[in-house]
């Protein structure tokens, strides 16, 4: 790889100096967790957050949980929490503990009692319109509710009411009582509970009403003895609502939370929203379409997890927002597949070479891998018949850089024979069908004297060729953000960001298993289709930057 790799950032020196003060006595004691919502799938994004949460349990000998802070179950479904379980794990980590905030349910209304009894919770009455005229603004002070005086007795009666269900849908919440003139938003009497008469994925009907993030999320890092909640940096002005709760809840072993900057991936968006509507409206197909920024499309796009790892190892952790350009995660992919992909030959707009003085079948030899002996070798069938791409071959060009095959000169075949154009054949519309040419004989796998080759192409044997179809992505969006854009991101997808190839392809692939990424030489890296029972293959990255070129 071309670049070293620094493994630091500022919230392992944070770690680093509790450890050194004795805030913890080991760093075995060091505990994380990523807490994703099973409201979607996973997308580049949060991968930033699992290696960072991960990584910093593994090299710490800590422990990382993996929780689903599933308190909304109007959005939450189990396809979400498996999506998400077989990511983390293609990722290659392991959690210690696998936890729901919907586990916590009972002592989450147990902690809710208790604010109750201290005088520092209520149930409000109000409409979702009043709430918002009596929030006030960010230069405004906020107004007392009229039922924030409410008795301690008749809060716990109408929680307990609540959670019975006798109460419809937004008609009562249960906020708590901080301070309606806080400069922080977060802090003027957030609400903690809400009903919803809507069944829960992993409790069922048991539960109708159920706790805010916020609340359910402070409680959940010390449930589970997190010592360090890392979060994006959204959620900086959370951290006092996320500390009051901790503080007013009779929490021993108080987490303590932390923020970096979230992953912006220029041409791609990671709002789950908006990656919602890509799936729903039928824009891309699935949220594991190739095209998507998800953990399943990239990896069903034959994207090697070790390129997640030093993607979000390049960009590193910080404070500071950035927009992150997408030609460096294809660089990553392409640093980790050069180094571990075989190479193949693979011909996307096949025309048919034939060869006047050659009339023999053979099988050579070639090597998976031309830096890497230990990859070994195939055994790739050559014939009079072949199989160039139409790119090719021209039957002139003043282009000095034109390094391929030109009507009257010649060209080397990968692995094989020099050989000469000597005629075409062509339709009625002037389109060439067919390259006649020559081999220079005793030229295989070596140079002949006085004759000077332009340049290197691949081939594919037209008698052994298999069909094959290939996916070639490109950027789904036309813009670097398509989220900041006026209008519906819809404006903005690329209308070319799929196209289909009708390719010829040597034997060795046919029985390719899915998501391991080839070389094809001259053309990029492609995997396997892992949906697909037909040969189907998908451009993971092109060889080099050609996006917009």
């Amino acid at each position: 790889m071309s670049e070293e790799v620094i493994r630091t950032n500022f919230i392992r020196q944070i770690i680093d100096n509790d450890l050194s003060t004795g805030k913890y006595k080991s760093p075995s004691e060091v505990h994380t967790r990523f807490p994703p919502e099973p409201n979607g799938y996973l997308h580049i994004g949060h991968a930033k957050s699992i290696c960072l949460n991960f990584g910093i349990a593994q090299d710490y000998q800590g422990q990382c949980n993996l929780r689903f802070d599933d308190t909304n179950p109007c959005k939450e479904e189990q396809e979400f929490v498996s999506a998400i379980k077989a990511d983390v794990e293609w990722l290659g980590f392991k959690w210690t503990e696998e936890c729901y905030a919907s586990d916590y349910f009972q002592r989450f209304y147990d902690k809710a009692i208790l604010l109750i009894k201290k005088g520092l919770a209520y149930v409000d009455d109000s409409s979702a319109e009043e709430l918002r005229a009596m929030r006030g603004t960010l230069t405004e002070p906020g107004q007392n509710s009229p039922y924030r005086e409410r008795s301690i007795e008749e809060n716990l009666d109408l929680l307990e009411r609540m959670k019975k269900g006798e109460f419809p849908d937004g008609s009562k919440i249960l906020r708590a009582k901080i301070d309606m003139a806080s400069p922080n938003m977060n802090l003027r009497d957030p609400a903690l509970y809400r009903i919803r008469h809507v069944e829960h994925h992993q409790t069922g009907t048991d539960w109708c009403i159920y706790p805010m993030y916020d609340f359910a999320h402070a409680l959940g890092d010390a449930f589970e003895g997190i010592t360090h909640s890392i979060c994006t940096l959204e959620f900086e002005d959370h951290r006092p609502l996320y500390d009051w709760c901790i503080d007013h809840c009779d929490i021993e072993k108080k987490p303590h939370q932390y923020e970096f900057s979230r992953l912006s991936l220029q041409y791609a968006i990671t709002s789950k929203r908006k990656l919602t509507q890509l799936v729903t409206s039928g824009t891309v197909n699935g949220w594991d379409d190739p095209r998507m920024p998800t953990v399943s499309g990239l990896r069903r796009r034959g994207c090697p997890p070790e390129a997640i790892h030093l993607f979000c190892e390049r960009i590193g952790v910080t404070k500071s927002e950035n927009s992150i350009e997408m030609e460096q995660f294809d660089q990553c992919m392409r640093d980790i597949l050069d180094e571990k992909a075989e190479r193949r030959m693979a011909v996307l707009d096949p025309i048919l070479v034939t060869l006047t003085n050659f009339n023999e079948h053979l099988d050579l030899q070639l090597p998976n891998h031309p830096k890497n002996e230990e990859l070994g070798k195939r055994t790739t069938p050559f014939s009079q018949t072949l199989y160039i791409d139409k790119a090719d071959f021209v039957l002139s060009t003043e282009d000095k850089k034109f390094k391929r095959l030109i009507l009257g000169d010649y060209v080397r075949l990968r692995g094989a024979y020099i050989i000469k154009a000597t005629d075409y054949k062509a339709d009625s519309d002037g389109n060439i069908t067919e390259v006649i040419a020559e081999i220079v004989p005793d030229t295989l796998g070596k140079n002949a004297e006085g004759i000077k080759a332009r340049g290197v192409i691949h081939w594919v044997s037209a008698k052994d060729a298999v069909d094959a179809k290939v996916n070639c992505y490109e950027r789904l969006f036309t813009v670097p953000h398509p989220d900041r854009e006026e209008g519906e991101i819809f404006d903005y997808v690329n209308p070319d960001s799929l196209i289909i190839k009708n390719a010829k392809v040597e034997p060795a692939l046919k029985d390719a298993p899915a998501e391991v990424a080839y070389q094809f030489e001259r053309e990029g890296y492609f995997a396997r289709d892992s949906k697909e029972d037909s040969l189907v293959f998908n451009r993971v990255v092109t060889l080099k930057d050609s996006f917009g070129k």
